[in-house]
């Protein structure tokens, strides 16, 4: 059997800098993407229930290569909205698990965030991301380019930034990407961020079947 996602819904109206506008323009991107991972495993479901013959391996790999866009799309999202919440601090505080992890890493949690930023600000259309080494128990920043490609095996995500230009094109130019990212850090929920590093887990997708 296929497994089928649903999309999870999150409360983030209001958010400083971001508006309603995009976030509803946001959420009804994430939810094609939990539609079309949803298509492409029952597709492949189906071409699985017997021998996939050298005539199907084409079609086969195809929707393989496009299933990992799609289900990365989904997850990365779950993770960006998951990581954000009305009312944000700004930066951690200094005695919480992030900043402690971040200043252990790069010397401090200044020094994270610049490195973190200057990944957000790369030319080109991806995200940014904050893993943990779950062997070294470390932080890393990481540039993810079309959700697939980028990813850390086995690391667990703590921090995503969406950056692709929908994700700000409603209030912000493409050039003033970094108004958008100022306004992403007054948004942070770092208490997900800390129980992420605690727990070495993320906001899963919900299961329906």
């Amino acid at each position: 059997m296929a497994t089928v996602y649903k999309a999870q819904s999150f409360n983030l109206s209001n958010l400083n800098g971001i508006s309603d506008g995009t976030l509803a323009m946001h959420f009804k991107l994430y939810e094609g993407y939990v539609t079309n991972t949803n298509i492409l495993n029952e597709k492949l479901a189906d071409l699985s229930k017997g021998e996939i013959t050298a005539n199907e391996m084409p079609v086969y790999s195809e929707l393989t290569r496009r299933l990992g866009f799609e289900y990365n799309g989904m997850v990365l999202h779950e993770w960006y909205f998951g990581n954000l919440k009305s009312g944000g601090s700004g930066d951690p505080a200094a005695d919480s698990v992030f900043a402690k992890a971040a200043a252990a890493s790069f010397g401090s949690y200044e020094q994270w965030k610049k490195n973190f930023v200057a990944v957000g600000k790369m030319r080109g259309v991806g995200w940014a991301a904050t893993y943990l080494d779950p062997v070294s128990g470390g932080l890393s920043n990481h540039w993810i380019n079309l959700h697939e490609s980028g990813n850390v095996a086995g690391f667990t995500p703590v921090l995503i930034m969406d950056v692709w230009e929908h994700a700000f094109i409603r209030d912000y130019a493409p050039a003033e990407r970094p108004k958008y990212i100022e306004a992403f850090f007054s948004n942070i929920d770092w208490d997900a961020c800390n129980n992420r590093i605690v727990t070495g887990a993320a906001t899963r997708p919900a299961v329906i079947g």
